[in-house]
């Protein structure tokens, strides 16, 4: 019976512990091609956070795209600066490299990481937005 017990109460804590550990969160260094932009989100999905810093010597253009359609809050990002983003559920987050170099972003995700990510061409978009 004590057996029992004991056993049962490790569960319960672990199980109670693991709740709290960082277990939804997403870090990465992403690379964007010249004229490229990486999409975020583009899925159904609930909200999340990203802390956001540009580690190159480009701006860098960030987009909120809600996936009924349009897009809204843009953000310069300027070389070494660090921003803040809450995005909406079922909103994708695009980061648009406008210059003629690479350029690199670190990020850390918080909240639903279960989030489709890829790279889309600018200037295809453009002119698929733009019809």
């Amino acid at each position: 019976m004590n057996k029992l017990f004991y056993t049962l109460l490790m569960l319960g804590t672990l199980f109670t512990a693991c709740q709290h550990l960082p277990f939804r969160r997403l870090n990465s260094t992403t690379y964007i091609k010249p004229q490229d932009a990486f999409i975020l989100g583009n899925n159904q999905h609930g909200s999340f956070s990203v802390k956001l810093k540009n580690i190159s010597q480009a701006d860098i253009t960030v987009w909120k795209y809600p996936i009924g359609g349009g897009r809204h809050s843009p953000a310069i990002v300027k070389p070494n600066e660090t921003v803040k983003l809450k995005v909406e559920s079922n909103t994708a987050l695009r980061i648009e490299n406008q210059s003629k170099d690479e350029v690199a972003v670190t990020l850390v995700v918080k909240g639903d990481t279960a989030l489709a990510m890829d790279y889309k061409i600018s200037q295809i978009l453009y002119h698929f937005f733009s019809c």
